[in-house]
Order: C-alpha cells, then structure tokens, then sequence
C-alpha cells in the first residue's frame, strides 16, 4: 500500500482520541490550516465526535480503517506509551509516516527496531519531543553557547508539583512506567539537550519504596559542570507549579520560570526575556519543523536518535538509585 502515500500533499490521522489529540488538534489548525486532519478510535463514536469538534477530514472507527485509507501520510500515534510500539510498526508497514508521542517507546532498545522499520518503509519517525522546541530551551541553549554567563558550573531545574496519575497514568500496564517515565522524561531531555554533553548521571527515589512519584536527579556534564534535576507528582504548589530554576556560570546566572514564562540573564549583559507566550510549550515550533522535514526529506531538529538518548539516561536513572552511570549508548547512522 505505500506506493499509493508518495505523493507531496500531506493529511494527518491521529491514532486515539484523548487530551494530547485535542491539544495536537488546535495547534495544527493554527500553524497548518491546509493540511487535513482525520480521527481514528477503536471507539468510532469517539473518533466521530472529535471529528466534528475539530473539523476533520474525515474519522474511522478503527486503527486499521485509518491504514487501508490512501489519504492520511502521517499517523500521530497519540495512545498510551505502552501501545506506541505496537502501532508505530503497523503504521509503517501501511505505509505513513509517523509522529510518536513521548515517551517513544518502553526501552531504548525499541529506538533501533522502529528505525530499522522505518528504513525499509522509506518512512520518517518523528518524535513528539516539544520541550526540544520551547522557547526557553532557545535561549537556554543560546545563553550556554555564547557564554555570556562564562563557563557554567550548575543547572538546576525545578519540576515538583502535584499532578496525581489520573486516567492511564495511573495504570502501569498503559503507561509503561511511573512519573519519571512518563513526565519526567521531558525535563531529562532538556537537560541533555543544553549543548553540554553529559558524562555520569544518577538518581534517587524519594518517599515509600513502592513509590515512583518523586525523584532526585543529578548530572555530571563533560565539562565539568553539574546539573540537579528535582521532578515529583505530588507536592502541592501554591502557583499550580510555577518554579523558580536556574544555569549559575562564573559571569552570572540566568534564573527563570521553571516552564518557561520568563528569563532573567544577569551575567555579561543584563536582560529580561519573555518568551512567545503564544508558543509557550513549543508545540506550533516543533510541527512547523516537522512538516517541513517531511516536505522536505530532511531530519526533524530533534530525532529518534535523541529520543533513544533519554530513554537510555531515564533507564539507567531508574536502575542507579544513588550509583553513578557512565553513558555509553550511542546510534549509529
């Protein structure tokens, strides 16, 4: 069937019909209003209702409806962790390429198969990493690579706040790990994505011994800096999570909003940066880039080889507990 997709208009079918569907949903009418949109549940009273909801281009009562159906290209595959692997291999096979949501895959390991089968697709895999597209995550980059703060010493990030596993969060058969798998992954991207390449990383689980909801996370950087990385699901925030964190160099500090609403540079130059509040999670930036990648034939700004990075750094995370981790997985091609 893949002979029939090689064509150069794209149309989009989100596998599975919940929140980051309707969120995906509205970011694409607003930055690619031509590009057609259709909705796959194995529920089709589900997938009929977001259809209409968000003007839709059509919905199918079922995943493999959507698949023997030439017009969509690209499958979003928005179901719980757990399932992405199984249905990131189906759509490939039909022929589409793919927008897996994070995290990808349950292991790293995956990375490699789903490539493999992307390869002899002559298909993409993109993965839906925004926080690689924060405008924070642009500045911060800029800031660390004009080192306009000297030569950094600590990053700290502070991610606690209460969000109880509701729904298939809560349910570790679908959601394939506990919050630093689920969450937590997001941040231990951005903090593997500053321009400083890490060399030992580890961490330790906070609370009872059956508990996955709260977590300390250091970073040994090969420069020599280090990076704190706090994540929990269950300490209450006064300002619904807002936090304060920080990248301390031997010019200055830059201190900010810990999900980004602003900037503080004081360290060479001295500024205030409020980031495109518009964008603020960087989900119109990261489908801008990946439509364009797949227009274009080119690789997305962020890849599967960085997704296979920070599911490798979350399961050595999880296997250390306190002992130090030399990373040494690497992709080839």
């Amino acid at each position: 069937m893949s002979h029939q997709r090689d064509r150069e208009d794209l149309g989009i079918v989100f596998l599975g019909c919940g929140r980051i569907t309707r969120v995906h949903s509205a970011t694409l009418a607003a930055v690619a209003p031509g590009v057609p949109r259709y909705y796959a549940s194995r529920d089709p009273r589900r997938a009929r209702a977001y259809d209409a909801r968000f003007n839709g281009a059509g919905w199918f009562g079922s995943y493999e409806a959507a698949f023997q159906d030439v017009r969509p290209m690209i499958a979003i595959i928005a179901t719980p962790p757990a399932l992405h692997f199984e249905w990131s291999f189906a759509a490939l096979a039909a022929g589409l390429h793919i927008i897996v949501e994070k995290p990808a895959f349950l292991r790293s390991t995956d990375c490699e198969l789903v490539r493999d089968a992307a390869r002899a697709a002559r298909r993409r895999v993109l993965i839906a990493e925004n926080y690689h597209y924060k405008p924070l995550a642009f500045h911060l980059r800029r800031i660390i690579a004009e080192q306009t703060l000297g030569e950094v010493r600590v990053v700290h990030i502070n991610a606690l706040r209460s969000q109880p596993p509701v729904a298939w969060r809560g349910d570790p058969d679908l959601a394939g790990g506990g919050a630093l798998f689920e969450g937590g992954i997001h941040w231990i991207s951005l903090m593997a994505d500053l321009g400083l390449p890490i060399r030992r990383v580890h961490g330790v689980r906070a609370g009872a011994p059956d508990s996955d909801l709260t977590w300390l996370v250091t970073f040994e950087y090969a420069s020599g800096a280090v990076g704190q990385l706090g994540y929990s699901w269950e300490i209450p925030s006064p300002l619904k999570g807002l936090r304060l964190s920080a990248v301390y160099g031997t010019h200055g500090t830059a201190t900010f909003e810990t999900n980004g609403l602003f900037l503080l540079e004081r360290g060479r130059r001295r500024r205030l940066l409020l980031p495109n509040l518009e964008d603020i999670r960087g989900y119109r930036s990261m489908f801008r880039d990946f439509l364009d990648a797949l227009r274009n034939d080119r690789d997305p700004e962020y890849t599967l080889e960085h997704a296979w990075r920070d599911l490798a750094l979350v399961e050595e995370i999880q296997q250390t507990h306190g002992s130090p981790w030399v990373a040494t997985a690497e992709m080839n091609g």
